[in-house]
């Protein structure tokens, strides 16, 4: 196993660093820097600026339009975007429902719908969750019965994040009830301004609509919306869970949150307080940790070897992290860690307080919705039982 970078792939990074600076929008990351507010056309203008350079589907092989990185390569990329202060690629399109339409979908559905994820101008959702069905995924009930050349779709899905931005949408529908609850299962492209889907908001601890309802009303999907076989949509879902489940480490993000943590405990007057540095240190460990697993499966497809099962345990640690800095961001800045209110902030006022404390106004927001990161893509707990099972036998 060899960690170190080669002069080929440090040479790609600069080249990757100097385009970022280049081009990422100085307003877009001020605001990543300072964790403020994100509008659509923060995320969608940056997912175009990178779909014009080709680089939106950075995870994509040339045959499909991208440019055939590296695993190397992709790690740098996702790494110098991090730490400049990209908005985090909205993973939907790009790195979920993208390679499920590569790996099952037909050359027609590849040739309809991934120019659309590449160059950043369609925004896909995902239809997973349901009221009672979360981690057990299997149980879904959400229900297509397929009627002539169409699928009429009735059901609720939740926790559908950002989907009251979404156009187009990828949903697990049930399409069978007989054997087991995972075979009866469909993969269906579902175009969210189709009659009777209707999304709904739901506010979250930090005040933010992050995520949604949607409810499907007999709503008609066309049958060649349909990828790959009926039933077989479980296959098809959890080829693209492992993606989700790497996708939340977000080493890189952590990365940069840790740099921020420094530069908040220094202004704060806690940085000399030796048992809150060791805090710091602690999660350092644990931050150069997560990237030496993440290096691990690199290395092993670097090398053309079988890449470790590990999605699971990235998933567990990398959501755990990112609660940890969030939680200790808080303690730094105390009593001035406060919920705030975003429309005064944007406006450039927040308070009569000492200088330096509007830069601390988002941390309880951001601890907030961090509370989510154990739960989604799989609850930690779920993910410890897969582990056990399929990593250490």
């Amino acid at each position: 196993m060899d960690l170190a970078f080669t002069p080929e792939e440090q040479a790609f990074r600069e080249e990757v660093r100097a385009w970022v600076h280049a081009n990422l929008p100085k307003d877009i990351s001020h605001k990543v820097h300072n964790a403020l507010r994100l509008t659509r056309e923060d995320m969608q203008g940056w997912a175009k600026i990178l779909g014009k350079k080709g680089w939106l589907g950075f995870g994509w092989p040339k045959e499909f339009g991208g440019p055939g990185w590296t695993a190397v390569q992709k790690h740098l990329f996702e790494e110098e975007c991090a730490l400049a202060g990209a908005p985090r690629i909205v993973p939907f399109g790009p790195v979920m429902v993208a390679p499920v339409i590569m790996a099952f979908g037909n050359a027609e559905q590849q040739k309809r719908f991934l120019p659309g994820i590449a160059s950043g101008e369609v925004w896909w959702s995902q239809g997973y969750s349901e009221p009672g069905s979360g981690s057990d995924l299997a149980s879904v009930k959400t229900r297509a019965e397929r009627v002539g050349d169409k699928y009429v779709v009735n059901g609720q899905k939740t926790w559908t994040t950002l989907g009251q931005h979404g156009d187009w949408m990828f949903n697990l529908v049930r399409t069978s009830t007989e054997g087991k609850p995972q075979t009866g299962i469909s993969f269906l492209l579902v175009d969210m301004k189709s009659k009777g889907v209707t999304v709904r908001p739901i506010k979250l601890l930090d005040g933010e609509c992050e995520v949604n309802e949607v409810f499907f009303d007999n709503v008609e999907v066309p049958a060649e919306n349909l990828i790959g076989e009926e039933n077989k949509g479980w296959t098809y879902a959890k080829h693209l869970l492992s993606h989700e489940r790497t996708n939340i480490a977000d080493v890189n993000r952590s990365k940069r949150e840790l740099e921020r943590l420094k530069r908040i405990a220094k202004t704060e007057g806690v940085w000399d307080d030796l048992r809150f540095r060791d805090q710091i240190a602690l999660l350092e460990v644990d931050i150069v940790a997560l990237e030496m697993l993440v290096l691990r499966v690199l290395s092993a497809e670097k090398s053309g070897k079988n890449s470790l099962d590990i999605a699971g345990l990235l998933k567990i640690k990398g959501s755990e992290i990112q609660q940890r800095y969030a939680e200790l961001m808080m303690l730094a800045a105390g009593p001035f860690a406060m919920p705030f209110i975003e429309e005064a902030m944007e406006a450039g006022w927040q308070g009569n307080f000492p200088g330096g404390v509007t830069a601390n106004a988002p941390l309880a927001s951001t601890y907030f919705n961090l509370r989510k990161t154990t739960i989604y893509g799989g609850s930690n707990e779920v993910q410890r039982n897969i582990v056990a099972q399929t990593v250490l036998g």
